[in-house]
């Protein structure tokens, strides 16, 4: 029965053997200033203080050992840890993170190399092939200018535009422009000559645009545009087509209107401040200058003889653009 009031006080009072070395010495400090007679009695106190304190340091190291026996797993591992090292688990130095930064950099740089292929290269073979596949070399578009703009940009020609030069001209991206000349190719290769008609107001297409003329047979008007052709069935000129190539929006209105207005399809060349209204597929470039007109007429032509396997001979890149002329 005493030993369990004992425990009981030990379990609830931490400073119990503290207590009880003092309430000790205090007793055997005491006793040698008593009389023989409560000797006895003081010897007895001192025995029950001793077991005491006994009993208390055997109940703690006993305590101690249970709390050691219930960290298991990984909470026994992190304690472990933590006792050699200042600071949490996970504490780690600059350099250590450094370190493992630096490591995962090597380990992308490893996997972005493709057979010791660094990532410049694989962008220039990217670029190789691009300019492989275009219709004509990068070169030959540089040289006619046919990626020259305008200071104003349509919105819906914004996503061709490549930059902006100090002068404030707009640049187009001359891949795109290679790419829309091939839609303009297969677009206008799905109808035959006489299905179409080519509008040319601007005086600087109209030695291309004959040219064109003559090499697919498609009837083209040039200087100016007969207004009602396509619309009024009492003109003696009256008739229908299927599509009409449009140069400049601004300049051959006349035509386009017409074309919409006849639910007619078109083909529409647009720079950089025309609005594709109407049009079922573009071609992107300047459509200004005659040498760059000439190039768009002359890939077109080519294009257009070799998809209906027409026997016309088409004449050099430079008699359309005028450097023989």
């Amino acid at each position: 029965m005493a030993k369990e009031k004992v425990d009981k006080t030990i379990e609830h009072s931490p400073n119990t053997l503290k207590g009880i070395n003092t309430v000790a010495s205090h007793n055997i400090s005491t006793s040698s200033n008593t009389n023989p007679r409560s000797d006895l009695h003081s010897v007895s106190n001192t025995e029950q203080v001793r077991t005491l304190a006994d009993t208390v340091a055997s109940h703690r190291v006993k305590k101690q050992n249970e709390d050691v026996q219930e960290l298991e797993g990984k909470e026994l591992e992190k304690s472990a840890e933590a006792e050699s090292m200042d600071g949490s688990p996970e504490a780690k130095s600059l350099e250590e993170k450094k370190k493992e930064l630096l490591e995962k950099v090597k380990k992308l740089k490893e996997k972005v190399s493709i057979g010791g292929i660094s990532t410049e290269d694989l962008k220039e073979q990217v670029r190789a092939k691009k300019r492989a596949d275009m219709l004509i070399p990068l070169e030959d578009y540089v040289k006619v200018g046919i990626y020259l703009g305008t200071k104003v940009v349509t919105p819906k020609m914004k996503p061709f535009v490549y930059r902006r030069r100090a002068d404030g001209l707009a640049i187009f991206n001359t891949d795109l422009i290679d790419e829309k000349l091939k839609e303009g190719i297969e677009f206008l290769s799905k109808f035959n000559p006489e299905e179409v008609i080519l509008v040319c107001k601007r005086q600087a297409g109209w030695h291309a645009a004959q040219k064109f003329s003559e090499v697919t047979g498609i009837r083209v008007f040039t200087k100016k545009y007969p207004a009602g052709i396509l619309t009024n069935i009492k003109l003696p000129d009256f008739f229908e087509n299927e599509m009409t190539i449009v140069i400049d929006s601004w300049l051959d209105k006349n035509a386009l209107n017409d074309t919409m207005r006849v639910n007619k399809k078109i083909l529409m060349i647009c720079d950089t401040n025309n609005f594709p209204r109407g049009s079922e597929q573009i071609v992107i470039g300047n459509n200004k200058s005659a040498k760059s007109l000439g190039l768009i007429f002359y890939l077109l032509a080519r294009g257009y003889v070799k998809a209906k396997g027409l026997d016309v001979n088409v004449p050099e890149m430079e008699q359309w653009t005028g450097e023989l002329d």
